[in-house]
């Protein structure tokens, strides 16, 4: 068993490990210095039957190393909302000290759209994460942070940045953005939210989505895939003029 510190979401986090890959996957997340399971805020490891399930779903000629890799990341998923993190499907832009997070149902095309705020805006941007960010909440402000776990594009960054809105991505023929309703934010982040069957990981996790859609912004994007839609995006949720 290969035992491997790493720093998520401000978390000390004891990853139990059977495969190198996830160690060299989270090189830019190892502590600076290493710890012990006495002083993890978590430790966690994948059981026999944990990926003898992930593998009854792959494809056969997805790796065991590749496959425990996912399953180590649920269980941290599962297992933080008790510590005040969780995470959200979305990917993450920091534009400047703002946050930004893009989230859709698959094939929307939330990547494309991140693709164009990064050839719109250029080094003026920096992608956080492009598909599986921790967010957290410390002393009343919500961040959004980095992890190695982060789609095939492989946009993450060991940083995190004060989340400044959440937008709901929608394809459209001409491109609008306008505030979401506060009332309907819980049903519509929830499906892009992970879910912990634990009761007490679940109340965790929705006393934080309660405090989330009170203090973060909502925004509803209907977009093209021109550079205009990155322009709109920034403007709407920065209030500023185009």
């Amino acid at each position: 068993m290969i035992e491997c510190p790493i720093l998520l979401a401000d978390c000390k986090i004891l990853m139990r490990l059977r495969h190198e890959f996830t160690v060299a996957q989270c090189q830019d997340y190892h502590a600076p210095a290493p710890f012990g399971e006495e002083e993890a805020d978590l430790t966690v490891e994948v059981t026999d039957a944990e990926l003898e399930a992930e593998r009854a779903i792959n494809p056969p000629y997805m790796s065991e190393d590749y496959m425990e890799s996912i399953c180590i990341y649920r269980a941290i998923c599962r297992s933080l909302p008790p510590l005040g993190a969780m995470m959200l499907h979305s990917a993450v832009i920091a534009d400047g000290d703002r946050g930004y997070a893009f989230t859709a149902d698959s094939g929307t095309g939330k990547t494309t759209h991140i693709r164009l705020w990064r050839d719109t805006f250029g080094k003026d941007i920096e992608i956080i994460n492009g598909d599986k960010p921790l967010i957290r909440c410390i002393d009343g402000v919500w961040y959004a942070y980095g992890t190695p776990w982060c789609g095939k594009e492989c946009w993450h960054v060991n940083r995190r940045v004060p989340l400044s809105a959440i937008c709901f991505l929608r394809r459209g023929e001409t491109n609008t953005i306008a505030p979401y309703p506060v009332a309907d934010a819980v049903t519509a982040i929830m499906p892009q939210l992970y879910l912990p069957e634990d009761p007490v990981a679940l109340m965790a996790t929705l006393d934080m989505l309660d405090d989330l859609v009170k203090r973060i912004p909502l925004y509803e994007l209907h977009c093209t895939m021109s550079p205009e839609a990155a322009h709109v995006a920034r403007a709407g949720m920065s209030g500023t003029a185009l």
